[in-house]
């Protein structure tokens, strides 16, 4: 994915597409600094491809509250440049599953761990994540799982 993030970057200046580069370099730096926080565990060359999913959803979701921040102080402007560097970036993330799928495999995760309160949320939520962490919108599962635990 790192090779794909770089490629796009290349294609990007050549293209001379300024506001996907920025966004490009962005994420570049991001998954730069995550590797040096990953040397203090070891030399094991980089952090690999769960982790920079990981590292995209969370910056996904950083521009995601920007935009409602700008958009409570009526910057629009800066709200569409978040959203456009939220589609470049979503450009690189695995295909999200469907809303039914997130559905089901709550209700299984559910199921599996025997849930039955919001005190098990945390073990459903585990176990989502450890089976569907880089393809699943947890700002869409948590809802799920909150209102099959009433």
């Amino acid at each position: 994915m790192r090779d794909k993030l770089n490629e796009a970057l290349k294609e990007a200046m050549r293209a001379k597409d300024m506001p996907r580069v920025s966004t490009l370099r962005l994420v570049l730096a991001a998954l730069k600094d995550r590797d040096i926080a990953a040397r203090t565990d070891g030399p094991d060359g980089g952090v690999g491809p769960a982790e920079i999913v990981a590292v995209l959803q969370k910056m996904i979701k950083q521009r995601r509250d920007s935009i409602e921040a700008f958009e409570k102080g009526a910057r629009t402007d800066l709200a569409d440049k978040e959203r456009a560097e939220i589609a470049v970036i979503e450009c690189f993330l695995p295909q999200q599953m469907s809303t039914e799928a997130t559905a089901a495999a709550v209700a299984a995760a559910i199921q599996e761990t025997g849930a039955t309160s919001m005190k098990d949320m945390g073990a459903v939520i585990a176990l989502l994540r450890q089976r569907h962490g880089g393809v699943m919108d947890f700002a869409k599962a948590s809802p799920l799982v909150k209102a099959a635990l009433r």
